[in-house]
């Protein structure tokens, strides 16, 4: 069986049609796999369970159906949502800041700069002496293999799911980045 992975998502309201999206990858390429990994930005801003908006809950209920028939799914918190545990009005308002921040941001920054620091993944390789590594949060999607002090490493990297609605796919050894059709 399969492993898939995804991230950035950034599901929120103002998309619908990404909400649907992957509502249906949940129903189709997702329950037949093993496990659906999140690594992050699920939803465009996510400011706790007790949200009195009613935005996330098909994805939530859709992601509950998935648990229910048997797929193991795990979430890693992204930096748009990880304002779990502050009081609801609290974490609403550093969401928005966090928000409007993140555009402006984006605004004046090259897509170049958005990639990763190669020494900084030259490091984590060492540090943790893994060869491989998974990721998100570019949204740059791609297979980068390179060889650190001799090792053969590979990084994946995930892209944003309202760009192209794209996933990796992890079975019987093998790692594939692959694209939802519209």
């Amino acid at each position: 069986m399969a492993r898939l992975f995804v991230s950035d998502l950034h599901l929120d309201a103002g998309a619908p049609a990404a909400i649907e999206r992957f509502c249906a990858f949940l129903r189709t390429h997702a329950a037949g796999a093993e496990a659906l990994y999140i690594l992050g930005d699920l939803f465009e801003s996510w400011i706790g369970d007790d949200d009195p908006a009613a935005d996330e809950l098909p994805v939530c209920a859709a992601l509950r159906t998935l648990t229910a028939g048997g797929v193991a799914c795990f979430a890693l918190h992204g930096n748009r949502d990880f304002l779990l545990g502050l009081p609801h009005n609290a974490r609403a308002l550093h969401a928005g800041a966090a928000r409007a921040g993140s555009r402006a941001h984006t605004a004046r920054t090259t897509p170049y700069l958005m990639d990763v620091n190669s020494e900084a993944v030259a490091a984590a390789y060492r540090a943790t002496g893994v060869r491989r590594i998974i990721h998100g949060h570019t949204h740059r999607p791609g297979v980068h293999e390179m060889l650190l002090d001799g090792t053969p490493t590979t990084r994946l990297v995930l892209g944003a799911w309202y760009e192209q609605g794209s996933y990796l796919r992890y079975e019987q050894g093998r790692y594939e980045l692959r694209e939802l059709t519209p």
